[in-house]
C-alpha cells in the first residue's frame, strides 16, 4: 500500500491496513473579540490623536479640566472652601479675600462656590444638548442620504422647515408658555440646531452610497440598517465628532445667552444665571468685576478648548490640512536657516 508523502500516516493505519484520513486538520479555534479589547483600541486611538496633534492636546486638556471640576468640584467645596453657594450672608459685595476666594455678590453669596457648582450644570446641559443634536442629525442625515427617493424628499422638507425656524424667539415663547426650565431651553436649542449637521451627513452619505464596498454589501444581502451602522457610519465618524464639538459650543453659548436674558431656571446655579444676577444688580456699574468676569472667562475658555478640539479633529480627518501645516512648518524652518546663514 502506497501512501502519499504529503499526508501524515498514523502507525495504527499501517498495522491494521486501514486507510488514513485524507486530510489531517486541527480543530478550528476562534478568538472571541473582547469588549475590553475594543475599548482599549479606542482609547489607544484617542491617545494617539492627543499626542500627535497640539490642538487636540490643548483642547482635550481644557475640556478635561472642566470635566474634573464638574465631577469633583462639589466635593472640593465641602472639604476646603466650606461655603454654601445658595447661603445668604451680611458680607455684601466683598472683594476677593482669604475667606471668599472670588468675593461675594449682592446677596452675600460666595462667588467661587457658585462658579464651581455652576460648572456641572452648564457643562452637563451643553454636552447633553450636543449629543441630542448629533443623534437627530445622524439619524435623519444618513437615513435621507442612503435611501433617497421619497424618504429623502420628506426628510429634506422637514430639514428645510427646521432650518428657517428662529431659535431665540421660539425659546423665549416656549419658556414663557411652559415654564422657566433649563430643560425647555435645551430642548428648543436641540430641535433648532440639528438641520445643519443633518445636511452635511446627507451630502456625505449621497457620495458614499454608490461606492464599491457599499454595493458589495448590498449585493451580499446585508440589511440596510447593518450597512448604515457598520459601513457608512464608521466612515463618517470624524464628521460626527466635529459636528458634536461644534454643536456643543453653539449650545453652550445659546443656553448661557438665554439664561443671561432671564429665560432659565433661576433656582439653578449656572454660569448664565450668574451673569443674569450680575446684570440685574448692576455689577458692571458698581465695579464688582469678580462677580461677572469669572463665569464669562469660563464660558470663553471652555469655548476655546472645544474650538481647538474641533480644529484638531479636522486636521486629523483631512490629510490636506496636515500637509499644508507641514509645508508651512518646512517653509518657516527654511526661512530661519536663511536668516542664520545671512547673519
Amino acid at each position: 500500500m502506497s501512501q502519499s508523502p504529503l499526508l501524515p500516516v498514523s502507525p495504527v493505519s499501517i498495522e491494521d491496513g486501514s486507510q488514513p484520513p485524507l486530510l489531517s486538520t486541527p480543530p478550528a479555534t476562534t478568538v472571541p473579540t473582547s469588549f475590553f479589547s475594543v475599548v482599549l483600541s479606542v482609547l489607544r486611538g484617542i491617545w494617539h490623536a492627543i499626542t500627535t496633534n497640539r490642538k487636540v492636546a490643548a483642547g482635550s486638556a481644557i475640556l478635561g479640566f472642566f470635566v474634573l471640576v464638574a465631577i469633583f468640584g462639589p466635593l472640593f467645596i465641602q472639604l476646603f472652601v466650606h461655603q454654601d453657594p445658595l447661603h445668604y450672608s451680611l458680607n455684601l459685595n466683598q472683594p476677593p479675600s482669604s475667606a471668599h476666594w472670588l468675593g461675594t455678590n449682592q446677596g452675600g453669596q460666595d462667588v467661587f462656590s457658585q462658579l464651581i457648582i455652576g460648572t456641572r450644570a452648564s457643562l452637563t446641559w451643553a454636552l447633553v444638548a450636543g449629543a441630542l443634536v448629533v443623534l437627530i442629525a445622524v439619524i435623519i442625515g444618513i437615513t435621507s442620504g442612503y435611501f433617497g427617493g421619497i424618504v429623502d424628499d420628506v426628510l429634506s422638507i422637514i430639514t428645510n422647515v427646521f432650518l428657517v425656524i428662529p431659535p431665540l424667539p421660539l425659546a423665549i415663547v416656549a419658556v414663557q408658555f411652559f415654564s422657566n426650565s433649563t430643560f425647555i431651553v435645551v430642548l428648543i436649542v436641540a430641535l433648532t440646531n440639528w438641520p445643519w449637521g443633518a445636511r452635511v451627513l446627507r451630502a456625505q452619505t449621497l457620495s458614499m452610497r454608490n461606492r464599491e464596498f457599499i454595493t458589495a454589501s448590498r449585493a451580499s444581502g446585508e440589511r440596510a440598517w447593518r450597512i448604515i451602522a457598520f459601513e457608512i457610519f464608521p466612515n463618517e465618524i470624524s464628521i460626527v465628532a466635529a459636528s458634536f464639538v461644534t454643536t456643543t459650543i453653539q449650545v453652550l453659548l445659546a443656553i448661557a445667552g438665554l439664561e443671561f436674558l432671564g429665560f432659565g431656571n433661576s433656582t439653578t446655579v449656572s454660569w448664565g444665571n450668574m451673569l443674569y444676577d450680575a446684570r440685574n444688580s448692576s455689577a458692571l456699574l458698581l465695579g464688582d468685576w469678580w462677580w461677572f468676569a469669572p463665569p464669562g472667562l469660563c464660558i470663553a475658555l471652555l469655548g476655546m478648548g472645544l474650538a481647538l478640539l474641533n480644529f484638531g479633529i479636522d486636521e486629523l480627518a483631512d490629510p490636506r490640512l496636515r500637509s499644508e501645516r507641514r509645508v508651512r512648518r518646512i517653509d518657516a524652518l527654511k526661512n530661519l536657516a536663511k536668516r542664520k546663514a545671512a547673519a
